[in-house]
């Protein structure tokens, strides 16, 4: 049997991490046996002996059958591979994997509709007035450094500098975000969906607004009753689906998303349908606990 480092191989792994299930597998390493006697050889009941067998044959380790037993059927177990070999990915100098950056400050939006509460500053000040969506045009806004708002979307366009030779292999956007809660509430869950070139890539749910101390890099003029920090996270679309920290959020690959567009098209929103609709806050450079603009980053690979 030949296992990898992607998902696939999952039920395999997920089956060997038993002591139960891997000492029934050297037990039937000497032969097969019924569910019977595994289930007294690890003093175990028939029907949580019956669960374990399930688990390995599902992982292609042990494969069943029915026969004549003295008081009728029953289910024989017998190993399915006698070897397992793991396959990493082989190191490959002439694969080594680059990347391009862009950093975009959360004011330099192309685009939104939001709905109160809402509103922006920078690093001075608040732009115009806390609840008005007319002040997210206002010119200033390009010196946001922080924005919220309870419902609706923000969009942001980054170029793409991949080169016709170069194959790309992972999409990472990097941001510091939160719920917008009246005031702050740590418990305020949220449903950002994550949107790329048209295409819905997942849903996150952001757990709260953060309130219950100051933000690292928060300015002292801010009012501590306000959004004060919130969570760096990473959405990364690859070969394998999207992820949100390593986490699986969906089916979506690279591609998908027309990655090979000249511009690229992110939107970040709490849509009309959300279950949580505990609004959204972007923390940029000079807010927040990170000091960071969102960033959007494509590694790629040479091609041969």
């Amino acid at each position: 049997m030949k296992l990898d480092l992607t998902e696939k191989s999952l039920p395999v792994y997920e089956a060997l991490a038993s002591s139960v299930r891997l000492h029934m597998l050297r037990l039937l390493a000497d032969g097969p046996m019924n569910i019977k006697e595994l289930a007294q050889a690890v003093e175990l009941s028939s029907a949580i002996m019956t669960m374990h067998v399930r688990k390995l044959s599902e992982a292609g380790l042990v494969v069943t059958q029915m026969a004549k037993g003295k008081s009728g059927l029953q289910k024989i177990c017998s190993l399915a591979v006698n070897a397992a070999e793991i396959q990493f990915p082989a190191l490959q100098t002439n694969k080594r994997r680059l990347s391009y950056r862009v950093e975009i400050p959360v004011g330099h939006y192309s685009d939104f509709y939001i709905e109160p509460t809402c509103g922006l500053a920078t690093l001075d000040k608040v732009i115009g007035n806390f609840d008005d969506p007319r002040y997210f045009w206002d010119p200033e806004r390009t010196n946001a450094a922080i924005l919220w708002f309870g419902k609706g979307y923000v969009e942001y366009k980054a170029p793409n500098f991949l080169l016709s030779t170069q194959e790309p292999k992972e999409l990472v956007l990097t941001m510091e975000i939160a719920s917008e809660a009246p005031a702050t509430n740590n418990n305020y869950p949220s449903d950002i969906t994550f949107t790329i070139n048209g295409r819905k890539v997942g849903i996150w749910t952001s757990p709260g607004d953060y309130g219950d101390y100051r933000g690292k890099y928060t300015p002292e003029w801010w009012s501590s009753h306000t959004n004060q920090y919130g969570l760096l996270k990473k959405l990364r679309i690859t070969e394998e689906g999207t992820f949100m920290d390593g986490l699986k959020i969906s089916e979506v690959t690279l591609a998908e998303v027309d990655i090979y567009k000249k511009e690229w098209t992110f939107r970040l929103s709490v849509e009309d349908d959300a279950i949580h609709q505990g609004g959204l806050t972007l923390f940029g450079k000079g807010f927040g606990n990170y000091n960071e603009h969102l960033s959007v980053e494509l590694f790629y690979t040479e091609k041969n």
